[in-house]
């Protein structure tokens, strides 16, 4: 399968600005990937304290989504801000050519930026599949957290491609660099993390560092600091399964209880 990582600057707050480009990257990718994985929050940067900017699930943004998806066949992973009653959530999402439009709303909220005043945690753990290959979705800081992404001991559920999107800024880009790394190796996965570049509205940096692994943590797609563009990986789900018949480390691994 492969995957185009989409590394730009988001336009703060603005989502016709923001949908406008991603139209403008996907038709350029069209036949060429499978995948399309976006940064957090793609279509409006960081914004935690802007309730006005969320939309309900099935609104304007994800009837777009929706459309590029079918025009351009071409799935599409990232996340929004999403309303439901009172409630909002930064919804992680996979818009699917011709079907149905799957999510997972962001567990872990980072209350150093308010965003756990702003929105509620999502509490369900979620295996997306599309045309075979089995993925997971964590939302930025969710990546802090292994147990969170960790594989069950389960063949049938395991996943084969965790996704990751995020806005990550550069003065913290050190622990992003470690923990995608850990989570790949840890959990026998490839590991498609995506990145925004350029600043935002709040006064930080962000300086990209998207990048796929394979779970020997071979470096597959990688980009510089500050680099805008676009990379395709393919991804070969037989090399992987492959790996993880010769070395079976979900067999030895701790069981737990998530609460």
């Amino acid at each position: 399968m492969r995957f185009a990582l989409l590394q730009y600057p988001i336009v703060w707050a603005d989502k016709a600005a923001n949908l406008g480009l991603l139209h403008d990257r996907l038709e350029q990718i069209a036949g060429k990937a499978d995948v399309a994985v976006l940064p957090e929050m793609f279509s409006t940067g960081f914004c935690t304290d802007r309730p006005d900017l969320a939309e309900p699930w099935g609104g304007d943004t994800c009837c777009r989504l929706q459309a590029m998806a079918d025009s351009f066949h071409i799935a599409i992973a990232g996340s929004m801000i999403c309303v439901e009653g009172n409630r909002l959530f930064n919804r992680g999402f996979l818009f699917r050519p011709i079907q149905s439009p799957l999510y997972q709303d962001k567990r872990h909220l980072y209350r150093r930026s308010g965003e756990d005043r702003f929105f509620h945690a999502g509490q369900e753990q979620m295996v997306w599949e599309y045309q075979g290959v089995r993925m997971r979705m964590l939302v930025c800081y969710d990546l802090r957290f292994p147990v969170w992404a960790r594989q069950p001991r389960e063949r049938r559920d395991m996943y084969d491609v965790l996704l990751c999107v995020a806005n990550w800024p550069q003065v913290r880009i050190q622990y992003w660099d470690a923990m995608l790394a850990s989570r790949a190796t840890e959990n026998q996965c490839y590991i498609v993390a995506v990145n925004p570049v350029g600043d935002d509205g709040m006064g930080l940096h962000y300086n990209g560092h998207s990048v796929a692994y394979d779970t020997r943590l071979v470096d597959l797609a990688a980009f510089r600091d500050d680099e805008e563009g676009t990379r395709i990986v393919e991804l070969d789900m037989q090399v992987l399964q492959h790996f993880r018949d010769a070395s079976p480390l979900w067999k030895d691994a701790d069981q737990f209880e998530l609460k």
